[in-house]
Order: C-alpha cells, then structure tokens, then sequence
C-alpha cells in the first residue's frame, strides 16, 4: 500500500542527481519552479533550430546547457537569467549571435491571442 509519507521515485531521484552533479541541480530545479509567463513579461521566445557551431570562446557549460534546455523546449530570456551564470550583456550578444545565424528562432509572444 502507497503511502502519503513515502517519498516518490522523482523525489528520490532529484535528491541524488543534486548530490552528484550541479548541472542535474539546474535541470530538477526547473520543475520545481514557477517559471515566469513568458508572454506576461512580454519577453520574447527562443527556440533552438539547430545545433550551432560554436567559436571557441562561446564552447562554456553555462552556454551548452542554455543550448541542451533550447533543444527541447522554448525559453524566454527571464529563464536563461535565471538558470545560467551568464550576464545580461553576454546573453543578450549570444543570443543575437544565434538568431543572425538562423540556429535560433526568436518569437514575440505578443501577438499570441492571450484566450
């Protein structure tokens, strides 16, 4: 019999990814935060196309794993402030950067019926 007390199979798992890799910590914490409404913020979406060859100043953690969360779902620049160690400056220029190159698609949410 299931109890309310018994930890669940997630639970247990995120206790130990957070033990063992801060990279999982970023990832586990996403699920369990309210992620701002991109389209309240007015901020715009960005969705990764296809994988960018990087120059070798760009080849970071914090940037490859902004790129891993982009190739599975669409983010807003509230989120990659608030999951990444990067500055606002160094999102903003990569962020440009990728959209120059058609590896990233920007879309503005506000013309998205809010019903």
């Amino acid at each position: 019999m299931f109890t309310a007390a018994a930890p669940t199979v997630f639970h247990r798992l995120s206790q130990w990814a957070r033990r063992t890799s801060s990279f999982a910590e970023s990832v586990i914490s996403g699920f369990e935060r309210e992620e701002p409404d991109a389209m309240a913020s007015g901020s715009m979406i960005y969705r990764l196309r296809s994988w960018p060859d990087l120059p070798q100043q760009q080849r970071t953690a914090p940037i490859y794993r902004m790129l891993s969360v982009m190739s599975s779902r669409p983010v807003n620049r509230t989120w990659i402030l608030a999951h990444s160690r990067m500055q606002p400056r160094q999102i903003d220029g990569l962020l440009a950067g990728l959209v120059a190159q058609g590896v990233v698609e920007a879309i503005d949410p506000s013309g998205f019926d809010r019903h």
